[in-house]
């Protein structure tokens, strides 16, 4: 068996965007927990149940499943459920009985995703939910997407903290040689979960994602600075700008091409995990040639990765007993973050520190 990464069940994840939740019910499977979505009629607050009627166990994301107002209505028998996830109808009686209710779940919708909390409801506070504000600001323009992919979410954490392999996967896209040649610096702060790995490029190439994008002719002066919140949000802080255009000595940004890239990494059960991916930008906003380029393009380099990721889990279920991974610099954020995802666990799901 493949190695599987636990799950920190007393955490917050993201388990949807905002547009994907509305009155059509909305099945996603999170933690291994099957959860249907659907907003009220009135304010369109999002809520969140169990999706499974108590009574033969039928999927409530399912159709002919239907609302009725707030209510959720099962497809099968009939059972009827309030946004509490209290039945209040059954078929055939008017007494319904003590047990008949479904879990419904903490729920926070923020930076146009749609969070949700797994573990004991006590213990959710909105007030550790990583802040993702360029996905939803003024002055900011977003494409996204989600794909599932056949492996442990564990495996996409490794994946994202190590840009290396950007020249590499991803050559022709995002990837130059010098993205896999210079040297990270990694900050780990253990108490907050967040795992900081920075890469800065000085005239390096222009890779053709930003070229045909930005309109950059020529040599690039390029930053990738990550920040991974553990266990679910990765945020990559990008800025390409001419050769030249260098920060000035204060630290200020004297200009450039400011990308955000987002990933929700959302485990859906072992081996399971959904990619939330989004790119933001603060230039050209308003012109949709680049908006379709950049949607198009990123959707390319994340199918690269969910290729890669589905043959290597399979891979790792036929390794010989005994086998022992090689890790070398590049991995070292990768690592921390393996490290915070254990503790995690161990410590009984310990919340984050608040986010000031």
């Amino acid at each position: 068996m493949p190695h599987m990464t636990a799950f920190a069940r007393n955490q917050w994840y993201v388990a949807a965007y905002s547009q994907e939740v509305g009155r059509e019910l909305l099945g996603r499977t999170i933690l291994g927990e099957p959860l249907v979505f659907y907003r009220t009629e009135e304010d369109g607050t999002p809520v969140v149940l169990h999706d499974r009627c108590v009574h033969r166990r039928y999927p409530l994301s399912e159709a002919p499943t239907r609302l009725d107002g707030d209510k959720i209505v099962c497809g099968y028998h009939g059972f009827t459920y309030d946004t509490t996830g209290t039945c209040v109808y059954v078929p055939g009686q008017k007494r319904v009985p003590r047990t008949a209710r479904v879990a419904s779940y903490p729920v926070i919708e923020q930076d146009s995703l749609i969070w949700v909390w797994i573990g004991d409801p006590a213990l959710a506070d909105p007030q550790t939910i990583p802040r993702a504000k360029h996905l939803d600001s003024p002055g900011w323009t977003t494409v996204r997407g989600m794909e599932p992919i056949d492996a442990d979410y564990g495996l996409l954490v490794d994946n994202l903290l190590d840009l290396s392999h950007e020249t590499y996967l991803h050559g022709g896209y995002i990837g130059t040689p010098e993205v896999a040649e210079t040297p990270i610096t990694t900050e780990v702060d253990e108490g907050a979960g967040i795992v900081r790995v920075s890469r800065h490029m000085d005239d390096a190439e222009c890779p053709p994602f930003y070229a045909k994008s930005t309109g950059i002719t020529g040599r690039i002066n390029r930053w990738q600075d990550i920040e991974y919140h553990a266990p679910c949000l990765y945020l990559l802080h990008s800025r390409v700008a001419p050769v030249g255009v260098l920060p000035e000595a204060d630290g200020s940004d004297p200009g450039g091409f400011h990308t955000e890239v987002t990933y929700c990494i959302t485990p859906s059960g072992d081996g399971k995990v959904y990619d939330f991916w989004a790119v933001s930008r603060d230039w050209a906003t308003d012109d949709d040639e680049v908006t379709e380029f950049l949607a198009g393009n990123n959707r390319t380099v994340v199918m690269q990765d969910v290729t890669a990721l589905n043959l290597l889990q399979k891979t790792l279920g036929t390794e010989r007993h005994g086998y022992q991974e090689l890790s070398i610099n590049i991995d070292t954020g990768g690592l921390a973050a393996r490290r915070i995802l254990a503790r995690l666990v161990e410590e009984g799901d310990k919340p984050m520190e608040k986010v000031q």
